[in-house]
């Protein structure tokens, strides 16, 4: 829950004269432009920037997937907790920007998510179901209705196949959209087709250290250019959108850049052709679009546009925008009235959302400063909270609007803060933190409330969303203690404790039981224990409170984002496989990136994770040193270890480093005890597909075949891909190990390299063995116990 202290900081952070600003700037413009990507942080941040606050557009992101797929900086969020972080993220992000968020992915469990890298289109076109991401932007350009289409990369080779799928996917649904016979379904709903006017392609490459398109972009038939600084805070277009891409913090996003992008170049592909300015031939304003109109309506909408530019002249002193936006408001009113039918299903959504930007712009301006919450901020079916609402030393009306299974009681005050309590419906379903979009304009989350404030001849209404969104979650949270057991076979009767952290009575919570595997409830948690009949294989056995699922609740909390949850189903999973420890002492450095410490430790080898004070001691201690994936980028006390390292690997040490990005403080002369290159751009040094052949080059290295001999059948079942960053250059002293390839590729060799360096060993491997370790497979931990052997 936000503190006091809390709500203060969020206030200092969205000053009244910004709100202003934008507010009125959005008057300026009846046009929308929408930006397609698959992941969040695709988006053209600081063309967006220019477009909205530059131009006044409304700026849309489309966004395939929550990026759950991806990489993490910050923290341990993966996959499921990972796309609640990026979804919460790219909110922020378009907070900063004003822009709206349409969401066509709903999580890792719906059809269209981030799996992972790919580097084809057709194929990542097959796996989310090609109509279905094809309808789903229908039903977005139906319901958004927007002018303009850019997607931010090329369907071309060399790029990732989830952007070429969006790309494509955005062109095809163009032709859709306007098509009356085209998903009839959405018509029944009240949407109607719609012809977007221009579709651009991005007229720049996406290579780089990541991407390397094979084919130039199309030429530019028109370049948008910033030709000067935003007028409110003197910040170029570009900074504004670093000071978006900020909020992408688990990607690394967000850089000052001292020459800021001041031009973005585009091919326009669809639409009318000739044009030196980006908004030309459209109706980008009320009066361009009153030269459009047959009808009376004309004139009141040319003296709105007249009475909205007397506004912004009159900017910042609040008290002299409201008579000439009272007077916009009504002028538009009339013009809405007078609209004839064909002039109404072209226009009519322009002058609606001018109407709803216009009521913000007057509360902006009458100064009510509005604060919103909910205590407790997560709500439980069958319980209650309280929605809380602050107006400063305002009056307005307020009307709570919430979600279904919500139910609102009577308002009570408490000085200038208003309750009202809220309770929850007792079947109401748990939920994630996946919103089904983001509006600029509020009306965001379960719980929003409804202001209404006399301002002039008018009332003006908005949406006020809660200062941390509102999650139905259940009524106790249950977490094993490990929840994974691994059980090397073939399994003695040994035990294996379960502890267990919840706020529910310990006897109502149970643990399904299979063959082979014994359950008995030890103090608040269990003993586990397998006995000789349990076979090679994964078990999943679902976790129960009072006989009902019980669910897991991670909170996910960060600075830039505030604080969310991630719910899953709570499950104990066991592991049992033919497996062999070699006798390792092991040392293990965590970046914060993956969990190969704690998997060494439930396979139960001897494991010591490293802090500093342990990197400047006596690394004599340890047969084996594990390097976690981006650690010397995150760790400047392991950075400064790589001497000490060195001389560690010459004694007789073994240097085990997981996979890096050469961004990573990856010093290919300096890191490594030899020289070893990450390969860039990283799509041509990675394997995606995983399931495609693996060839062992030294089947008799001690490595592939002690304490386990690994095979074929170790790389079965992968989930993903194979590995990434291999490396593409090295030093004599190094032996590939593997070789693999994706299809119609030339085979990689630098997946796992090893080297004699004086009486110890370096090896390095971009196999993604964090990842197959936490899904459970088992070949990840057979080869994990080989790499981990002494040098």
């Amino acid at each position: 829950m936000l503190t006091a202290r809390d709500r203060l900081a969020r206030r200092k952070s969205r000053p009244a004269i910004v709100a202003l600003h934008r507010a009125l700037s959005r008057l300026t413009s009846t046009l929308t432009v929408m930006n397609t990507g698959a992941h969040p942080d695709d988006e053209q941040s600081g063309m967006l920037a220019l477009l909205r606050f530059g131009m006044g557009m409304r700026v849309i992101v489309a966004c395939s997937t929550r990026g759950e797929g991806g990489q993490n900086t910050l923290g341990p969020e993966r996959t499921g907790a990972l796309g609640v972080l990026r979804s919460r993220e790219m909110e922020e992000a378009a907070r900063e920007l004003d822009a709206d968020v349409v969401w066509l992915g709903h999580g890792p469990d719906d059809p269209v998510h981030d799996f992972g890298f790919s580097k084809s289109g057709p194929d990542t076109l097959a796996r989310w179901g090609k109509d279905r991401i094809i309808e789903r932007l229908v039903r977005a350009y139906r319901q958004e209705r927007p002018d303009i289409v850019i997607p931010t990369f090329l369907d071309v080779p060399g790029q990732h196949g989830h952007h070429r799928a969006m790309t494509e996917a955005a062109e095809t649904a163009i032709t859709l959209a306007a098509d009356p016979t085209a998903y009839p379904e959405h018509f029944a709903e009240g949407l109607t087709p719609w012809r977007v006017a221009k579709y651009y392609l991005p007229a720049w490459s996406g290579g780089g250290d990541t991407y390397d398109d094979e084919v130039p972009p199309p030429p530019a038939t028109l370049t948008v250019t910033a030709s000067g600084s935003d007028p409110l805070t003197g910040a170029s277009y570009d900074t504004l959108g670093e000071f978006s891409r900020y909020y992408h913090a688990s990607q690394n996003m967000g850089h000052w850049r001292a020459e800021p992008q001041t031009a973005w170049p585009l091919h326009l592909k669809l639409g009318a052709a000739a044009e030196a300015d980006i908004r030309a031939n459209l109706p980008a304003n009320l009066t361009e679009i009153a030269a459009l109109l047959a009808s009376s309506a004309s004139a009141p909408l040319r003296a709105a546009d007249a009475a909205i530019a007397d506004a912004i002249v009159a900017f910042p002193d609040g008290a002299a925008i409201v008579g000439p936006l009272d007077i916009a408001k009504s002028e538009l009113l009339a013009a809405q009235a007078a609209l004839t039918e064909p002039e109404a299903e072209l226009f009519g959504h322009r002058l609606s959302r001018k109407l709803a930007e216009i009521d913000a712009a007057l509360i902006a301006a009458s100064g009510l400063d509005i604060l919103a919450w909910v205590e407790p901020a997560n709500l439980a079916p069958g319980g209650s909270g309280q929605l809380k609402v602050w107006l400063g030393n305002r009056h307005a009306t307020i009307r709570p609007v919430l979600a279904p299974h919500l139910h609102a009681g009577t308002l009570t005050s408490e000085g200038s803060v208003t309750g009202i309590p809220l309770s929850v419906a007792a079947d109401a379903p748990i939920t994630n933190a996946y919103l089904p979009g983001y509006s600029s304009l509020g009306g965001n989350g379960a719980v929003q409330v409804e202001v209404t404030l006399k301002i002039g001849s008018h009332a003006a209404t908005m949406l006020i969303d809660t200062e941390e969104p509102v999650q139905i979650v259940p009524t106790y949270a249950v977490s094993l203690v490990p929840d994974a057991l691994i059980i090397p076979l073939p399994a003695a009767s040994t035990d294996h404790t379960v502890a267990v952290q919840s706020d529910a009575p310990p006897q109502v919570i149970a643990i399904d039981e299979t063959p082979g595997i014994t359950i008995t409830r030890s103090g608040n948690g269990f003993t586990i224990r397998a006995d000789a009949s349990l076979h090679a294989g994964r078990l999943t056995l679902p976790v129960t409170v009072d006989g009902a699922p019980a669910y897991n609740l991670t909170p996910i909390a960060y600075p830039h984002i505030g604080r969310t949850h991630f719910v899953r189903p709570e499950a104990l999973d066991i592991l049992a496989l033919d497996l062999v420890l070699p006798q390792s002492r092991i040392g293990y450095v965590g970046g914060g990136s993956d969990r190969v410490g704690l998997w060494l430790a439930r396979m139960g080898a001897d494991v010591t994770e490293l802090d500093a004070a342990a990197l400047e001691g006596n690394l004599s201690a340890y047969d084996t040193i594990v390097i976690g994936i981006f650690a010397f980028g995150t760790r400047p006390d392991l950075a400064r270890a790589v001497p000490r390292l060195h001389r560690w690997v010459e004694t007789g040490g073994h240097l085990l480093t997981l996979y890096h990005r050469p961004s990573d403080g990856w010093n290919s002369d300096a890191t490594p005890p030899r020289r070893l290159v990450i390969g860039s751009p990283s799509l041509r040094w990675r394997v995606t597909n995983p399931a495609v052949n693996v060839s062992s080059l030294l089947p008799q290295s001690p490595l592939m075949s002690f304490p386990n001999r690994l095979s074929a059948n170790d790389f079965a079942g992968w989930d993903k891909e194979r590995g990434l960053y291999f490396a593409s250059e090295w030093d004599d002293a190094y032996q590939p190990l593997l070789s693999m390839h994706d299809s119609g590729e030339q085979p990689l060799f630098g997946s796992l390299l090893t080297a004699q360096i004086g009486r110890g060993r370096h090896t390095h491997t971009s196999l993604v063995l964090h990842h197959q370790l936490d899904k459970l497979v088992p070949g990840a931990f057979r080869i994990l116990a080989n790499l981990v052997q002494k040098s």
